[in-house]
């Protein structure tokens, strides 16, 4: 194969493909001026808002009987669920098993890019306090409850781990996390570092701080590591993503894309 001809003919491609991704909100604020607001509280609470169980890795846990592997999309996606859709009230009566898996299968029918439900519209999840509790005390309903991980796996979105993105796009996705962080919503993550196949995983970001050398960083819900946050910089200078501490991964430029933000992104 020619592979010179193979790029010539990848470029239109990539320049429709990244002529889209590229295209946005026009109120997104320019890095400098994002940066220059007050950060505002968290959009969630770690340990609180999350979940309690990990999302197993399957060559840690070879051998692991009922192993919750390749669940991380489901698990980001239903911590932004959970925030938009459900209540909780620690004082009312615990009901069944059954009855908790019922109650998470009806939080995530919600699709995780419908504007939050107002709080006498959202499910009742009674008897626990926060996600965190029920996910803890309830952890085989929970798990029963937040459905088949496959179609995650389909999701038309996903081929965007195998293409180079240009540094504009790039910037595009930490202006975009940041209006949302400052507006009171997380983001969740699609996160690369292919061609290597160490990182090809997802995370929800719902804070951020900047660091000393000025870079964005975003502290994020890792599902595979329910103990303690991870951290993602965005260096404004590079104009590119690092995984400053992200669980099993190796410190290093990766790629971010938003995920279920839009029925189809």
């Amino acid at each position: 194969m020619d592979f010179s001809r193979t790029e010539m003919r990848l470029v239109p491609t990539l320049a429709v493909l990244a002529l889209a991704l590229l295209a946005g909100c026009a109120s997104v604020p320019p890095m400098d001026i994002a940066v220059s607001r007050p950060a505002p509280p968290p959009a969630i609470r770690f340990s609180v808002d999350t979940f309690a169980f990990p999302n197993e890795s399957r060559t840690k846990n070879r051998g692991k009987p009922d192993l919750y592997a390749n669940y991380c999309f489901v698990m980001a996606r239903g911590v932004t669920q959970f925030h938009r859709f459900a209540r909780f009230d620690p004082a009312g009566p615990r009901l069944s098993a059954v009855q908790y898996e019922t109650l998470v299968s009806r939080v995530v029918s919600h699709a995780p890019w419908d504007d939050p439900l107002p709080p006498a519209e959202r499910v009742l999840i009674p008897g626990y306090a926060s996600l965190y509790d029920l996910s803890r005390d309830q952890e085989r309903a929970v798990k029963a409850g937040l459905g088949s991980p496959v179609w995650t796996w389909l999701h038309w979105t996903n081929w965007r781990v195998v293409f180079p993105m240009p540094a504009a796009q790039q910037e595009r996705v930490a202006r975009e996390t940041l209006a949302e962080l400052l507006a009171g919503r997380p983001v969740q993550f699609l996160v690369t570092n292919l061609p290597a196949w160490e990182l090809n995983h997802t995370v929800v970001v719902y804070d951020y701080r900047i660091g000393d050398n000025g870079a964005v960083e975003f502290v994020v819900y890792d599902p595979n590591d329910p103990h303690s946050p991870g951290l993602i910089a965005y260096d404004r200078v590079e104009r590119h993503f690092v995984a400053t501490r992200l669980f099993d991964t190796s410190q290093g430029t990766i790629r971010a894309f938003r995920m279920y933000y839009q029925p189809l992104l």
